[in-house]
């Protein structure tokens, strides 16, 4: 029997999830194959009988990059409503319920089959990564039923197969290499291990803090010059791979050392699939050393996932490591990977220094399969492609726990440490937000703290763009939030002068230079009567950017009080794109 599981996935744990599906697919020797969506060719879905789904929801209620094709033709007006009657499934979403559009790809793919006549299996399952279990408080009860229902409808007995949690499949075979081999010197693949081709090659021409040094966030204004072909429109994103810290990687070559390990950094290996159907990643496709995995391709600072577990206990022979590593991938064990990584936000190098029985029974085969890969991050871009300089404002993500070192952000903290006359291959890709196409269109922007970033893109582009200005006069006012006017007021030159050049109205929340709290939501309040005619007499376009804790609820519940508690009219300004929101956890 063939089960067909596709994924939608940004970061890569919905590839995760779907690929723990496959394995446990294969243990009970089912004929199946996994991928990625848009690597599937969609139109032969006809012909399929049995397809699980697994779903992540990115940014503000937008389906993944690596499944945008197949959703659009999933919307073809001409698809006939029976087309997929022969068709079951099963749909996994995973998502964050800090967004408004909780899950929404997940939700919007599972009716959407359905109106095509594929019938579900089971119900829709939604995880939530605010859950105090994470998402796991729903995967691994959704699977447990799945294969109970897919053994029930299928009449398969399932459970005769033995030893299921001793079954391992691996899906990469790497054959060692003598240590003279002669690596390939173009590194292209490592410094973009991605499938997908890196836009251009940004050189660095600047990296300042711009908080204060008593502030307790160092934010940097990263810049980058332009090469000539590169463009982009304001609101747009650049993605870029970071590469593990130098600290990290010292303290995994010291543990390989401590346990006399199979392997050392300068091991050489070549990559292969062990399924026909597994696709080899770009990052494996020449030979290559250990050390260059772990610079550039193993997630060295992520937390672990059950596979790592389930790999880390495989040959351990202490029975009380080994009971517990396989205690975290069971639904019993959920609260005690709540206390021992998600709180404290453990690291697998900190795990793997922990479990010092089971690493030391480490391979380099099974080091290959527990590492998850290091993704790209995303950042908005702040300057328009007419300023000549690629411009990012990044807060740099350290903070405390109860582990003795501070917790880094991979991205932010190698971002920080780049150094002038650095090149970083960067992916230029649209934004979520869409500007109105008149530009006499009044623009309302709410960007505390980084979510300035956007913004500062728009207003260099209607200030450079000065002939079309005057044309088209439009209207902008920006709302900035931050807690002290001389600690962390990001472009505070920039915004003050397009003030004083009348290009944007600017309001600013200083949320702790006074006894009581002020946010932005309180400036829209305080300007009920000039943002309402805004909104109801010109048409107006509403942009919220920044976190996505409370501020969007907080915002949005503004706006709707500035337009007399209509809060209908609120929902058809989303639905119609005049209110739009970037925002990111």
């Amino acid at each position: 029997m063939r089960i067909l599981i596709l994924y939608g996935s940004q970061t890569g744990t919905a590839q995760d999830v779907a690929e723990q599906l496959w394995r446990a697919s294969k243990k009970r020797n089912f004929d199946s194959l996994v991928m990625a969506m848009d690597d599937y060719q969609i139109q032969q879905l006809t012909e399929e009988h049995l397809v699980l789904f697994v779903v992540a929801t990115t940014g503000d209620g937008k389906e993944p990059d690596n499944m945008r094709n197949t959703w659009k033709f999933l919307l073809r007006r001409n698809l006939p409503v029976d087309s997929l009657s022969n068709l079951q499934f099963a749909c996994l979403g995973l998502g964050d319920s800090s967004y408004a559009k909780f899950n929404y790809a997940a939700k919007k793919l599972n009716k959407r089959l359905q109106q095509l006549g594929a019938q579900p299996i089971i119900p829709l399952a939604l995880a939530d990564d605010q859950h105090d279990y994470g998402s796991n408080a729903v995967v691994i009860p959704w699977m447990t039923n799945l294969w109970e229902v897919v053994e029930e409808r299928l009449g398969l007995s399932c459970r005769n197969a033995e030893n299921l949690h001793e079954t391992f499949i691996f899906k990469w075979h790497c054959c060692r290499l003598d240590h003279t081999s002669i690596l390939d010197e173009d590194n292209y693949h490592l410094l973009w291990p991605h499938r997908q081709t890196p836009t251009h090659s940004f050189k660095l021409i600047n990296n300042v803090r711009t908080t204060d040094p008593s502030h307790f966030q160092d934010v940097r204004f990263i810049q980058f010059e332009v090469p000539e072909s590169a463009t982009w429109l304001p609101g747009d994103i650049i993605e870029v791979h970071p590469h593990n810290s130098t600290k990290q990687i010292d303290e995994f070559f010291a543990l390989v050392q401590e346990h006399e390990l199979d392997f050392d950094s300068n091991t050489v290996v070549r990559m292969s699939s062990n399924h026909q159907d597994m696709i080899l990643p770009k990052c494996y496709s020449k030979p290559l050393n250990v050390r260059q995995m772990a610079t550039s391709i193993w997630d060295l600072s992520a937390k672990p996932r059950q596979r790592f577990f389930e790999l880390l206990a495989l040959n351990c022979e202490d029975n009380m490591e080994k009971e517990k590593l396989l205690e975290f991938i069971t639904s019993d064990g959920l609260e005690e990977v709540v206390n021992y990584i998600n709180r404290p936000r453990r690291t697998v190098l900190e795990v793997l220094q922990d479990f010092r029985h089971a690493s030391s029974k480490l391979t380099l085969e099974i080091c290959i399969e527990m590492f998850s890969f290091i993704q790209t991050r995303s950042f908005s871009i702040a300057s328009c492609v007419e300023s000549k300089t690629l411009d990012l404002l990044v807060a740099v993500v350290e903070y405390k726990t109860k582990m003795s070192s501070p917790r880094l952000g991979l991205c932010s903290n190698w971002l920080k440490s780049l150094k002038i006359g650095d090149n970083v291959l960067g992916f230029l890709k649209r934004g979520t937000m869409q500007l109105p196409k008149e530009l006499s269109t009044p623009l309302i922007m709410i960007g505390p703290g980084t979510g300035i970033a956007p913004f500062r893109s728009i207003i260099q582009k209607h200030t450079i763009n000065q002939s079309d200005l005057d044309s088209h006069k439009s209207l902008v006012w920006i709302f900035f939030g931050c807690r002290n006017r001389l600690k962390d007021f990001h472009f505070q030159s920039d915004l003050e002068l397009w003030h004083k050049q009348n290009h944007i109205k600017l309001l600013v929340a200083f949320s702790r230079d006074q006894d009581h709290k002020i946010y932005v939501q309180h400036l829209i309040e305080e300007n009920s009567q000039e943002l309402k005619n805004l909104i109801k007499e010109c048409n107006a376009y509403v942009y919220v950017a920044g976190s996505s804790t409370n501020m969007p609820k907080a915002v949005k519940e503004a706006f709707i009080n500035v337009l007399d508690k209509d809060e209908e009219y609120v929902e058809n300004m989303f639905k119609i794109n005049r209110y739009q929101e970037e925002t990111w956890s």
